[in-house]
């Protein structure tokens, strides 16, 4: 084996990488991770791109992002003369959207939080404040 290049096995970069098997294939036939070289056995073999590119791919997950913004993200990295401002872009509106779903999820809870507060946790079901809640969401929309 040349080590200057090695090869990797599928399982061997699933396990540096933190990933399993089937996540690499998936991200092999969605474009995000190019086909790799075969062996002459048919195995599949990887280089440190490939580990990079994962890991890449895994930590873009983490914050948020879909595989779409993804692949623009991995086409970016290549992009000497505008990568780095599109990407600064991307991340931006990522933060913005995320920002948006936080406050979404406050309104929401601030709003459980009321129904929990006014129910006695006792009764008749139709004397809930939860229940009257979710029974009437159509009526209050």
């Amino acid at each position: 084996m040349d080590t200057h290049n090695p090869t990797l096995t599928i399982g061997a970069v699933a396990k540096r990488v933190g990933v399993n098997i089937d996540t690499i294939r998936f991200y092999e036939r969605e474009g995000l991770l190019p086909e790799p070289v075969r062996r002459a056995s048919g195995y599949r073999s990887y280089d440190e791109g490939a580990v990079r590119q994962l890991r890449f791919i895994r930590r873009a997950k983490d914050l948020g992002f879909t595989l779409e913004e993804i692949r623009d993200l991995l086409a970016l990295s290549a992009d000497r003369q505008r990568g780095v401002k599109a990407v600064k872009k991307r991340a931006q509106e990522r933060l913005a959207a995320i920002d948006a779903r936080i406050a979404e999820l406050t309104r929401v809870r601030d709003g459980l939080e009321e129904l929990i507060d006014a129910c006695p946790g006792h009764g008749s079901p139709e004397q809930c404040p939860i229940l009257r809640a979710l029974s009437d969401a159509e009526d209050q929309a």
